[in-house]
This record gives C-alpha cells, structure tokens and sequence, in this order.
C-alpha cells in the first residue's frame, strides 16, 4: 500500500503539471455526465472517473469493503454547497448515499459503483471551486486556480495520507474564502434559508482565487485596504487609495488582478494617464505660458512609451490636437515633490498598468471613503510596505531617478474586491461602490442544470 501511495502521489503531481485549468476546462463542471460520444479531450465527469479507475485499479473511498469516514464527510460538504452555488449538491449526496447504502451488502459490483457515484461527485465539486475568476487578470498562469483536471483530483485525492483532511482542505479553499462561506452557512441554518445572496456567489467568485499559506500583499478596493499576508494570517495592514467608479469622462475602478510583485522602485517617474494630459496637461500648456508651465509642474514631454523614450521639445507638438483628443502623447512627471507616485512605486505585471505607489496628497487617508484613483493603488505608509517586502529598511542605493531594487523573493500580489464582511452571526455587506455584487454578476451557481447520474454499469463496466 506504501508503494502504491508513492506512486499515486508521483502520478498526482506530473499530472498537476501537465495542463493548466482553461476556461474551456473549467465550462465542463457543470456538464451532465452520463456517458456519451464525445470529441477527445473534451469527456465528462463521469468518463474521466471511470478512465481514472479502468487506469490505475484503485479505492479511494471503501477500505475492505467498507466506506471510510471521508465518504459520510463529502456528503455533509455537498449538503453544504447550495451556499456556495453549487444548487444541486444536495442531489449528489442523495446519490452518493443511495449507493453507499447499496454497497452496504459487500457485493463488489455495488462497492464499485459507490465509489465511482463518490469520486464523479466529488470532481463535480472540486472542479465548482477551481474555476477561474470571472474578470480577473492572471498575470501568471500558476496564480489561476490549479489542478481542475478529474485525474488530478483523484490522484491527489488517493495519494492524500488522510482523505478526510483533503477534503476539509479542499473545500476550504483558503482562509478568506472558507471564513465567508462559513458565516454565510451559520446565517443560513439560522435563518432555514439555503438559497445563497447573489452578493454572497460573487464574493466567493473572487476569493477563491486567493492563495492558502504563504507570504503575499491583498489589496481590496471594498474596504479600501491593503493586507500583508504570511501563512495565512494577516500580519499588518493600512489604508489605500483606490481607483474612481465615477471618473469622467469613463468610470475607473481598480481591476481585479494576480501578479507577482518582483521589485519595487524608488524616485519614480509618473508617466501621466491620456484623460490628465487632454483635460490638463494640455490645456494647461495653452493658456499658462508653454514650456514654463510644463517646468513648473516638473512634466517632460517624451519620445515614446519605451524605456528609451527620449525627451522631446514641447513646442514640436500639437498642443490644440492633444486637449481636443485627436493626439495621444506620453507626458511624464519628473521626482520630486510635484510627482503623485511620491518616493515609491511597486510595479507588477498585469497588462493595464496598475500598480502600488507612494502619495504627497495624504489628506485622502481621512476619508471613510477613498475610491478616488486613476485605477492605481495609493499607499497610506509605502514605506512600511517597502519594509515589509524587502525584509529590512527601505533605503534607496542612490539618489538617481527611477532606481529599481530587486525585491529577495518575489511576492504574490491579489487585487480584489470583497465587500461581504463575516461575523459571528453571519455576513455583512459594505457598500457595493463598483457595482459588482450585482445579479449578473458572474457565479458558481449552476442551477437548473441536472447533477451527475453516475453508475458502473451505465460507464459500461
């Protein structure tokens, strides 16, 4: 059995390798998964359970012949699921004990059955919590929800030294998400009601995607904070600035985002965003005496949106086309004083230029409500954010602009927006300023559609 375990756990993780979970990947949870013709690649539930079985000729669930405590475990958690979308978990745990209480009688074909009706459930399950968040940006393919395949889950599942403890870790998802859908269900068997708040569904849709352990930064723009995470426990947070619902002339909202923050910079430059440079930077220009003004607010004029940009001469351009919006041109604020990244800037891949940054301006911080960024995330102390990650004092090597040190690890970094807020009771809800937690929002709610019918013999074996 040793050597069994070894060798499900070396299968387990080559396959947690072998493929990323997709969108496409991920549409296929919900499939009804009685065998059809289907195109490679593509199988349902109930396929890839019996394939997983006909390969590797082994029991999760039944020791002996007899169900182990962790089948009884995964039918209370599918009792659970209605709270977190999952609407017809219930059905599955009717089945699941419809066949273990077949299987009672020790015949091999029952036993068989049960445990494909508990593994097909169980995928059904896992693969509800390993979607991708709708709307966010994976920076990185790792940080999206792994490990969604059917056979990675039953190998991890076989190989586990304790079924019951992968379950609760499974299920759990992280700290963040499982202390939400906690609170949810002791409001829930309160109040008698398991039908899930669609604000519920969409704070779930994004704090799934958030890590279990680990060190990491989370920023939420519904509370308009910023977390600093080690091991799953918060060991510091502050105020920030997040972006503008109401920006004109197009709302702003700080996007949803998972990055890896790798190094931070000190005297940034701020390259000013196309609505300022129309709506001010030129206008200013106009009417407020040419390059004097530009100088004064410490703006250059720049080549490109390259790193080799070069300066240019403000009196090559036109002015008039950039404040009607007819040219787009990269205007950028030199360090100092005048410069709203402040001191620091904490850059991460993401495609939108989003990022963390230091702020003159910190009146701000003394607002209850402080959704009033261009997208950017404004720190309340950048510098013992800069601390934190860099694991000692935040001094610059130089006083040169735009210096850039290497951070010793790289840091994961989410942003977020949760606005369900757990209590002793139950949740609250914080104010929905983006708009996000609204009925259309996407969700992990499947219903209507029919649970998994799985048998052996409809497997056909």
């Amino acid at each position: 059995m040793k050597n069994m375990k070894s060798q499900l756990l070396a299968y387990a993780a080559v396959a947690a390798i072998a493929i990323a979970p997709t969108p496409a990947l991920a549409a296929q949870v919900f499939q009804a998964s009685a065998p059809t013709a289907v195109p490679a690649g593509n199988f349902s539930v109930m396929a890839s359970v019996t394939s997983f079985y006909d390969q590797y000729r082994t029991s999760i669930w039944y020791k002996g012949g007899a169900a182990t405590p962790a089948a009884a475990q995964l039918v209370t958690i599918l009792r659970r699921a209605p709270i977190e979308g999952l609407s017809f978990g219930p059905q599955l745990a009717d089945q699941a004990e419809a066949a273990m209480r077949k299987a009672a009688s020790g015949t091999p074909g029952d036993v068989s059955n049960a445990e494909r009706v508990l593994s097909s459930a169980l995928v059904t399950y896992v693969q509800a919590l390993k979607r991708p968040t709708p709307g966010m940006i994976y920076a990185y393919s790792v940080l999206s929800p792994q490990g969604s395949r059917a056979d990675q889950i039953l190998l991890t599942a076989a190989a586990a030294p304790s079924l019951e403890v992968y379950l609760s870790a499974a299920s759990n998802v992280n700290p963040i998400y499982a202390s939400i859908r906690d609170a949810a269900w002791r409001q829930a068997q309160a109040s008698g009601n398991l039908a899930p708040d669609e604000r519920l569904l969409a704070n779930l849709e994004r704090a799934r995607t958030l890590p279990a352990k680990g060190k990491f930064a989370l920023v939420d723009s519904a509370s308009q904070r910023l977390f600093m995470y080690e091991n799953g426990q918060v060991v510091d947070s502050m105020k920030v600035v997040v972006g503008d619902p109401h920006m004109k002339p197009r709302p702003l909202p700080t996007p949803l985002i998972a990055s890896i923050m790798h190094y931070m910079t000190f005297n940034p430059y701020w390259n000013v965003p196309h609505h300022l440079v129309q709506q001010k930077v030129a206008p200013g220009y106009l009417k407020e005496g040419g390059a004097k003004y530009l100088k004064s607010k410490g703006y250059e004029v720049m080549s490109d949106w390259t790193d080799d940009a070069t300066v240019l001469d403000p009196a090559t351009i036109d002015w008039k086309a950039v404040a009607a919006g007819e040219k787009k041109i990269r205007v950028r604020t030199l360090p100092g004083p005048t410069n709203s990244m402040g001191k620091m800037k904490f850059p991460f891949p993401n495609g939108e230029d989003i990022f963390l940054h230091d702020t003159p301006a910190r009146e701000h911080f003394a607002k209850a409500q402080r959704t009033i960024s261009n997208g950017c995330v404004r720190l309340e102390d950048a510098k013992r954010f800069a601390r934190w990650l860099l694991g000692r004092e935040p001094v610059a090597p130089s006083d040169g602009k735009e210096v850039r040190v290497q951070l010793p690890a790289g840091v994961p970094i989410y942003l977020t927006y949760l606005t369900a807020q757990p209590t002793e009771t139950g949740l609250t809800y914080l104010k929905d300023v983006y708009d996000w937690d609204h009925p259309t929002a996407q969700g992990v709610a499947a219903t209507g559609v029919p649970p998994i019918i799985a048998s052996a013999s409809a497997a056909g074996s």
